[in-house]
């Protein structure tokens, strides 16, 4: 049985890079299109890591980070940022709501791989 990664990103060609990447690599992935419809999923099932975006409508990667890790499954987990914003403000917000990585988009897909095999082990 595969990891299952769940991916947070209103842009669907993001969304879609992402999920055909991780499914090349035998991953299960969930699509969520922001930081609400991808909370509402966390509550209804487990997911092994989150890759979200920091600026989406409705609640953006900061707040979607928060939430996930008030979610007692989801306390422990890697999530990693994948978003155009590379100042360290925004990377210091992200670590204090509890992120654990950051990828810079645009990603190249062998670099999301490198970083969720990581920290998936």
């Amino acid at each position: 049985m595969g990891k299952t990664i769940m991916t947070a990103d209103d842009s669907a060609s993001v969304r879609q890079m992402v999920s055909f990447t991780l499914k090349q690599s035998g991953y299960e992935v969930i699509e969520a299109v922001d930081g609400k419809d991808a909370l509402q999923k966390l509550g209804g099932q487990k997911v092994d890591m989150l890759i979200t975006d920091l600026n989406m409508p409705n609640l953006d990667g900061i707040g979607l980070i928060k939430g996930a890790r008030a979610i007692p499954a989801c306390k422990f987990i890697p999530i990693v940022m994948l978003t155009t914003e590379s100042q360290d403000c925004k990377k210091q917000e992200g670590k204090a709501a509890g992120a654990t990585g950051w990828i810079v988009k645009p990603f190249k897909p062998e670099q999301l791989l490198s970083v969720v095999k990581k920290v998936l082990g």
